[in-house]
């Protein structure tokens, strides 16, 4: 009787555990093209009933240690009462998709996992690059990546700037195929700057990167430098051509005042540089240099006037102008102090002799002082007698 009591009572919490217990526990799983997939399926409670896993097609993968489906990136990983795992090898995007965990009790248990899987996208690839790009011309650059799950994010650089492009995004089955393109007008700034396309997704740890650096031909543009400031007689003055172009313009042709070097002598030319040695007088002119590449060609002029030491004197022409200035300043400053003297002075006088009248007899202060009052009062008086 009481082992009768204790088989009911046996079986009325098995009935209650079967009931709360009994039900497969997944996950979903987020894996990398190509790479593994581990799909875990488990149970609380298992009274010997089997578990077992198919994929999206409800193909049966595994029921329990037996493997259902001949194919070779599918494994065991584990199997018992309580848990069933399985790897999915070299995961590929056809494998993506809802996973069924099933629990054969009466009636059957079932769960779903869902397989996330990232397309890797392609290294990107820059086109449009016109080997060399004149200056003026419009070019448009376009990057292009392939293969991404989701679409990834391309970006572009100019040098170390981020620069905006206009981006496209096309499906191409499950995954997708991102373009990015720049346009712009190219001048000699862009001359050697790096381009670069920088494709970021959430399956790279670093993004892609590719670099391409933007030729640009362009024309000459020249300018003369000298070693003197102020070229006197018998010294010697250098020039030198320093040119700017794409190809580099050369060679560099020297002219005086329209024509070739008058002294050749004196007149040395070295690759861009003119050296005049022994300056003298009839070496005053304008003088050119000319260089070309297949774009054009560039002109600079310097006009040289040769100074004679004596006439300039020990401090120069610019502190004998400084001196001529201040001898003016200082004149100019003198006068005004004599003329400001003067009305100072006139004006004082004028004071002294209103205010002394009838004060001069006065025998005392007091006195001066009534005077000088009664002085006001005729003054007043005066003023209205002639009114």
């Amino acid at each position: 009787m009481h082992s009768g009591k204790c088989s009911t009572f046996c079986y009325c919490v098995r009935i209650i555990l079967s009931s709360q217990g009994q039900f497969p526990i997944t996950q979903n799983v987020t894996v990398v093209e190509g790479g593994t997939a581990n799909m875990t399926c488990r149970v609380d409670y298992n009274d010997n009933t089997s578990l077992q896993w198919s994929n999206p097609a409800q193909q049966t993968l595994f029921f329990g240690d037996k493997k259902a489906l001949r194919d070779n990136r599918i494994e065991l990983v584990r199997a018992s009462w309580q848990e069933l795992t399985i790897r999915i090898g070299d995961v590929s995007l056809s494998d993506e998709g809802l996973y069924t965990c099933s629990l054969f009790t009466m009636p059957v248990k079932t769960t779903k996992a869902f397989l996330t899987v990232l397309g890797v996208p392609t290294r990107p690839e820059i086109t449009g690059f016109t080997r060399p790009a004149m200056e003026g011309e419009v070019i448009t650059l376009t990057c292009t990546t392939s293969g991404s799950k989701p679409a990834a994010n391309i970006r572009w650089f100019r040098n170390d700037k981020e620069v905006q492009g206009s981006k496209e995004v096309n499906a191409t089955g499950k995954s997708f195929t991102v373009r990015s393109s720049l346009q712009f007008q190219v001048d000699r700034r862009d001359d050697g700057v790096a381009y670069t396309c920088s494709v970021e997704h959430v399956s790279l740890s670093n993004p892609y990167m590719t670099t391409e650096v933007l030729e640009v031909h362009y024309a000459p543009h020249l300018e003369i430098t000298h070693s003197l400031i102020i070229p006197q007689e018998g010294q010697y003055l250098k020039l030198e051509c320093v040119s700017i172009g794409n190809p580099i313009p050369e060679p560099v042709f020297w002219s005086k005042d329209g024509g070739e070097l008058p002294d050749v002598e004196r007149m040395i030319v070295e690759g861009r540089e003119l050296t005049i040695t022994t300056l003298n007088k009839t070496d005053n002119g304008t003088y050119r240099c000319e260089a070309s590449n297949h774009l054009g060609t560039g002109r600079a002029e310097y006009i040289l006037f040769v100074y004679d030491p004596n006439a300039l004197g020990q401090h120069g022409p610019d502190h004998a102008l400084i001196g001529g200035v201040v001898a003016v300043v200082v004149f100019i400053t003198l006068c005004l102090i004599i003329v400001l003297g003067r009305y100072l002075a006139r004006h004082k006088g004028t004071y002294l002799t209103h205010e002394a009248k009838g004060a001069e007899d006065a025998p005392d202060a007091d006195t001066a002082i009534i005077n000088a009052e009664g002085n006001h009062v005729h003054a007043e008086e005066k003023k209205e007698y002639f009114i």
